[in-house]
């Protein structure tokens, strides 16, 4: 399922040149997987747990620039559940165009914070992430 949020490119946003940075694009980014999990995921539980979602690799494409007053929309999706990783599908479209802005592969892992390693992703901890506790 995918999971939207919309963000309205203010002033901060934007660096000399005067479009969105590439490194906004990211924070972007993390903003809406923290709302996608958010939703459906007890986090403080998992915080509580000691597990910590990690990040590992990103893979992005830059097509075209956000300005000032663009409202953005950031579709992510869970694409792939793997062992001990799942790669999340991200979209960054002008919502006014629905012209694709960004695109990115991102695989994270869910860290055990006791022992700084990876989980495999099963029982419990999988059924949480997938919002089915």
């Amino acid at each position: 399922m995918i999971h939207t949020i919309e963000i309205k490119i203010r002033g901060y946003h934007l660096d000399y040149f005067g479009h969105v940075n590439n490194a906004r694009y990211l924070e972007f980014m993390e903003e809406a997987r923290w709302a996608a999990f958010e939703g459906k995921t007890d986090l403080h539980e998992m915080g509580r747990m000691g597990y910590a979602f990690t990040v590992v690799n990103i893979n992005i494409s830059y097509r075209r620039a956000a300005l000032m007053n663009d409202v953005v929309q950031v579709e992510t999706e869970v694409t792939r559940w793997g062992r001990r990783s799942a790669v999340i599908h991200q979209v960054i479209r002008n919502k006014a165009t629905g012209q694709a802005l960004t695109e990115a592969e991102v695989t994270f892992v869910i860290v055990d914070t006791r022992s700084q390693k990876a989980i495999t992703l099963e029982g419990p901890v999988l059924a949480m992430l997938k919002g089915e506790q």
